[in-house]
């Protein structure tokens, strides 16, 4: 992985231009023209620090590091680090993590005035993810997708939250779902989660969000390397008992394709929100499924009572179930806190290093 140093400044707006002659190495274009894309005024340079930033807006914002993750995104990719670096100037940190790309998405990206963080081969938007919070140097970490769905200045409504809030979350409002079937999903998910974690889940899927980067980086050994890292972040969020906050905003229509497809990706996106909410939250899981045989153990008791018939064995091996599934559902818990615990960095730097925590991870997910 290489890591571009930031350009700051902060240019008039500029289109990518035509695209230049790649130079194909092996079966990949790994080297291509970036001069083609340069935007003058942008330079190479360290992000300022505190006192050479822009102090100029009345909203007063944490320092934060914008985080891209981008997967043959050319055709937005330009257009959305110059509206963030438009609403920010010097104050935020720029990073596009390029996820294997086989388009000019790194060149585009460079020539608009961001770092890149380059992932050689593409390894999941989590991944992606992942790198640009290890290579974060501000308070705070935000996170956009790169498809042109999120607007800087809704990303400036996030912020005037950070400093209160160890997380702030974009909620899509309604309209604004990507497609009725996902909306529908989407809701069922946060209904979902709603009851597993107690809270209102106003939107549990979105990637629009602001998070403190000490935050950020306890949860990197947590998150998967797929799509579904909104959903563990949030879970992880409220089982350690950090202050979570949703602002609505109305997402845009994407520009390109979605890598996203609801009847394929829909059934392993719920198996794995299953994992994560019987990895966080398992006793209410399992009392949920001990319900049924406990029902069904009370309604053959009365049954016996009421009629001639005898339900006693019946009753008596659907109220065992009951009690087998509420038993598995405290030992699980118990093993729930302790992975948790063992997983999460220690503040004096003990305990179990972060790559073998990522490992047991994906071993559970």
């Amino acid at each position: 992985m290489t890591i571009a140093p930031v350009q700051p400044a902060s240019p008039p707006r500029a289109h990518p231009p035509a695209r230049p002659q790649r130079v194909e190495c092996g079966d990949r274009y790994e080297r291509e023209d970036v001069a083609a894309f340069r935007t003058p005024g942008y330079s190479n340079t360290a992000f300022p620090p505190p006192a050479e930033r822009e102090e100029g807006s009345a909203r007063k914002w944490p320092r934060a590091s914008v985080i891209i993750p981008a997967f043959n995104e050319e055709a937005a990719i330009m257009e959305v680090v110059h509206e963030v670096r438009d609403l920010m100037g010097n104050r935020a940190e720029i990073l596009v993590v390029d996820d294997g790309s086989t388009d000019h998405t790194a060149q585009a990206a460079t020539a608009a005035g961001a770092r890149v963080v380059s992932i050689p081969e593409n390894s999941g938007n989590g991944s992606a993810i992942k790198a640009g919070i290890r290579a974060a140097t501000g308070e705070v970490v935000a996170f956009m997708d790169a498809d042109g769905q999120h607007h800087a200045e809704d990303l400036g409504r996030l912020l005037d939250h950070a400093e209160d809030y160890d997380m702030v979350v974009g909620a899509r409002r309604t309209a604004s779902q990507a497609s009725f079937g996902r909306k529908v999903a989407n809701g069922f998910y946060n209904k979902i989660a709603g009851m597993v974690t107690g809270k209102k889940i106003e939107d549990l899927t979105s990637g629009f969000r602001v998070v403190r980067r000490s935050v950020a980086q306890e949860m990197v050994p947590l998150l998967p390397n797929g799509f579904s890292y909104p959903t563990t972040l949030t879970l992880a969020c409220f089982r350690s008992g950090y202050s979570v906050r949703y602002v609505p905003f109305d997402a845009a229509k994407r520009i390109g394709k979605s890598k996203i497809k609801l009847v394929k990706d829909g059934p392993g996106f719920l198996m794995i929100m299953f994992k994560i909410i019987t990895l966080y939250s398992p006793f209410k899981v399992f009392m949920s499924l001990a319900t049924l045989p406990a029902l069904l153990a009370i309604i053959g008791g009365i049954a016996t009572v009421a009629t001639a018939h005898d339900f006693g064995i019946i009753s008596t091996l659907f109220l065992n179930a009951a009690l087998v599934l509420i038993g598995l559902g405290f030992v699980s818990e118990q093993i729930c806190a302790m992975r948790f615990e063992r997983l999460q960095p220690r503040a004096d730097g003990t305990g179990v290093p972060a790559h073998a925590a990522e490992r047991a991870m994906e071993e559970v997910l």
